[in-house]
């Protein structure tokens, strides 16, 4: 039996999924590259900064390896890509802002669709064999899901039609709607990861994407709503609520959970498959709901204000259907509850916050 170790690619290393990927497949002994530049900080500033967990891989992962590459810069990826020549590889890296994108429309879109880009044809001319898979978003529906019928509940949005009870599927449209500028990024690159596996039979994987989160979450305002949403009581400022009465639902998934489901697909890749990757109906919440959880953990009152206007291309209620998930992989489920969720952001912020 071969002693050669396993060798990933993981873009993003430093990000939510992508250190969680980093630290899942270092603890089973595999030898991880990750490609990140620091990029968050650039967008977000010294808030969104992720140099913090980039150290934290170096000191606590022994097989990893940090490579300090910007993803649009083809030639520095063709050259790592070449020398590596990986077995698997696993795109994390991306603006993940509907704001931000607005306001650096040319960062988005070479980030998100270039970055992509050039990352598939680094890997179909040096390892066209190696299982890849991409972290795509929910926003690739646009604001389609906007137009279901929906209930208006205490706490929350709830959609009207059983037809989704177990939310929205993989082949709900995702053109005729508004994205958002980061949304057409992103499905640019979700569409070109499909087309690498249909025509080069690559074995290609697009995962559209609840909340991902979890405690290694830099979380800002524009983006990473639990993490920024605990981060903002445990300080005691005040969080923003854009439209909606609060009551907009998001699924949310623990980052762990989505490092176990691409080992699932790593061990048995597929063709060119999407699939919606969230937490499902269980771990969904709205974020009225979340200022209460949080509360009931921190013991402090969740100080807010209200902005009528809601956030372009936003949705009002998105819940992920995991059906063809479990179907395609059996052994694979959600094993971080919402409460575990919860638990562990509002630690280790306590920590972050009084290492400070």
């Amino acid at each position: 039996m071969s002693n050669v170790r396993p060798k990933l690619v993981v873009t993003g290393s430093s990000g939510l999924i992508g250190s969680a990927l980093v630290r899942h497949f270092d603890g089973r002994g595999w030898s991880v590259f990750g490609i990140d530049n620091n990029m968050r900080a650039d967008f977000f500033g010294p808030k969104g900064d992720t140099r913090w967990n980039q150290h934290l891989l170096e000191s606590q992962c022994s097989n990893f390896r940090h490579c300090e590459i910007d993803i649009r810069d083809r030639g520095g990826v063709e050259r790592l890509i070449c020398e590596i020549r990986p077995d698997f590889v696993a795109h994390a890296a991306a603006q993940p802002s509907h704001d931000l994108a607005a306001t650096r429309p040319f960062d988005d879109f070479d980030v998100n669709a270039g970055g992509t880009l050039n990352l598939l044809e680094a890997c179909r001319k040096h390892c066209p064999e190696a299982p890849f898979a991409f972290m795509s978003t929910n926003k690739v529906y646009g604001d389609g899901p906007n137009r279901l019928p929906l209930l208006e509940l205490e706490t929350r949005y709830d959609y009207a039609d059983g037809h989704f009870a177990d939310g929205i599927r993989e082949d709900f449209p995702v053109d005729q709607s508004m994205h958002s500028l980061f949304g057409a990024s992103k499905l640019a690159a979700d569409v070109m990861v499909q087309e690498y596996g249909r025509y080069f039979g690559m074995p290609t994987c697009v995962l559209r994407g609840g909340c991902l989160t979890g405690p290694s979450h830099s979380g800002v305002e524009l983006h990473g709503f639990i993490s920024y949403l605990v981060k903002v009581n445990l300080e005691g400022e005040r969080y923003r609520v854009f439209g909606y009465r609060g009551k907009q639902v998001r699924d949310n998934i623990h980052s762990e959970d989505v490092a176990r489901f691409i080992e699932c697909f790593f061990e048995r890749p597929r063709v060119a498959e999407v699939y919606n990757i969230g937490g499902g109906r269980h771990n969904s919440c709205s974020i009225l709901e979340a200022f209460d959880a949080v509360s009931s953990l921190s013991g402090r009152a969740m100080q807010w204000e209200y902005i009528e206007e809601n956030r372009k291309g936003d949705h009002i209620c998105y819940i992920s259907d995991l059906s063809k998930m479990r179907t395609h992989y059996p052994s694979w489920d959600i094993q971080k509850s919402l409460e575990d969720i919860y638990v562990e952001i509002v630690r280790a912020w306590y920590e972050r916050l009084s290492a400070v």
